[in-house]
């Protein structure tokens, strides 16, 4: 991105308004004897790209299952629009699923259906779409989002995984979600798909004018992506800002962490 629309992109960020749209206080998970999530505190604004920063195996996934409701905390408030995820009944829960989307690791695409039918099938079985004019005008808008029209009718496993990870992208945001949570967007990833890839997420971002929570340990992802970022060590939040208040503190272990990876 150049640095004159970066510029305006953050000054158009700083209009937006204030709305949270994720509030998480005191958020604690443990399985049996492991504490996971010690003390989790986190305001997500309505607009923004939130990476959690951390080493792989500290635990950083789980708070974005808590938040779509596939896990249930032990402790602490957990409210998304407003609602307390906790709380929910599985009806509710499916509902408010519907307004987030949430890109896995592998970008779980079914391996049996062509790139069409794995766009069609959120459109049919979870928006009940019936209209299949509108239901391919959806499918070629994202791919060409994505930068994969020609791959419409090819199936998982011609794909690169560049591609699929796209695809699973493509595949996100075609029930336009107000929320997306991007499970490590570039593991596995070669340094240039992987940047592709953190590039994708911005303009997404900025097309969609989604709100986003990106867990991943790869900082050049986070320089490219995050409005804030927060750095998780052994089940805490120790620190957060922008990433440039991230590499000046003198917080050492957020400094060895930020040498570390990058």
């Amino acid at each position: 991105m150049e640095k004159e629309t970066a510029q305006k992109y953050h000054r158009e960020s700083d209009t937006m308004e204030d709305e949270v749209v994720i509030h998480i206080k005191g958020l604690k998970k443990s399985f049996g004897n492991k504490e996971v999530l010690k003390n989790i505190n986190l305001d997500v604004k309505k607009g923004e790209n939130v990476v959690v920063l951390g080493r792989s195996g500290q635990g950083k996934s789980v708070t974005i299952q808590c938040i779509v409701g596939l896990l249930k905390p032990d402790e602490g408030e957990l409210t998304v629009f407003g609602e307390d995820v906790t709380e929910m009944s599985d009806d509710e829960l499916k509902q408010l699923r519907i307004k987030i989307g949430f890109l896995f690791q592998s970008g779980a695409l079914y391996d049996s259906m062509t790139v069409r039918e794995n766009l069609e099938f959120p459109l049919t079985r979870v928006l009940k779409m019936k209209d299949q004019a509108e239901i391919d005008q959806r499918i070629e808008e994202v791919l060409e989002g994505v930068g994969l029209l020609d791959a419409m009718d090819k199936m998982p496993s011609d794909l690169s995984g560049g591609m699929r990870k796209r695809i699973g992208l493509a595949r996100t945001i075609i029930v336009k979600p107000e929320i997306i949570l991007y499970d490590e967007p570039t593991t596995g990833l070669d340094p240039i798909t992987s940047r592709e890839i953190s590039e994708l997420i911005l303009t997404l971002q900025k097309k969609y004018k989604t709100t986003s929570i990106i867990i991943t340990h790869d900082l050049e992802c986070a320089k490219i992506t995050a409005d804030r970022i927060v750095v998780m060590n052994e089940g805490e939040y120790i620190a957060e800002g922008t990433l440039e208040e991230m590499l000046q503190s003198d917080n050492e272990l957020v400094k060895s962490f930020l040498r570390d990876i990058s």
